[in-house]
């Protein structure tokens, strides 16, 4: 397994040290660690809202929902804050190539082939990022009409946090693809993620519209 170069997972930092470590002139975290982060705290939501409607009888017939809402959430929050690490680690694994010595033909070729391996490693984790988003947003959607219309803003802010996070995650992986050298692969994940902004920004629209209504929603099937 590959060292990690961030010392410190940014898990065990408070938000102020966190904040404070982005508004710094050091690289990292960055943009992807905190579109990660920001996606943490919409999945935190989503465990929040189904824990405030557990046990409640007029959310009862909506339990099954709720129970997976509220380890969806939990599972996904953690998934967010190790995306943020990796997102961290990544950039600084092409930073360091990008400082390899080319003082030789074979210098610079070396240099080129880390800086190819580095950057599809960069983008590896912004795209888990943005798949994790999509299930994200998903589940907000699922809890939307079928949670405690007291927390209905919490569910939509658990959505929009999902496609700020899937969004800024997407910019950073298509900000490494050309350095890939794989014209290919970088045409294949521009078009996926095409595809998942989509779905997320379409069921965004879905969760703003049903927390909007103000209505109950059916069960879902089971």
């Amino acid at each position: 397994m590959e060292e990690k170069r961030n010392p410190v997972s940014f898990a065990d930092l408070t938000v102020g040290q966190f904040v404070e470590r982005l508004s710094s002139a050091e690289p990292v975290p960055g943009g992807g660690s905190a579109s990660a982060m920001a996606a943490a705290l919409g999945a935190a939501l989503v465990s929040m809202v189904a824990g405030l409607s557990v046990g409640r009888p007029k959310y009862s017939a909506f339990s099954a929902t709720l129970a997976r809402a509220d380890a969806t959430g939990k599972q996904l929050a953690a998934e967010f804050l190790e995306l943020s690490d990796r997102d961290a680690d990544a950039y600084a694994g092409y930073a360091a190539a990008l400082k390899m010595p080319r003082h030789s033909p074979g210098q610079t070729e070396e240099r080129a082939e880390a800086i190819r391996a580095a950057a599809r490693q960069a983008s590896d984790a912004p795209w888990d990022c943005v798949r994790a988003c999509l299930r994200l947003a998903e589940i907000a959607e699922a809890l939307a009409g079928r949670s405690n219309v007291n927390a209905s803003s919490d569910v939509l802010v658990a959505a929009l946090l999902a496609e700020a996070g899937a969004r800024g995650a997407a910019e950073n992986v298509r900000i490494n693809l050309p350095s890939t050298g794989d014209e290919e692969y970088a045409d294949a994940m521009s078009r996926q993620l095409d595809e998942m902004l989509h779905d997320i920004s379409a069921l965004t629209s879905r969760t703003r519209e049903i927390v909007l209504s103000g209505g109950p929603r059916d069960p879902e099937a089971e």
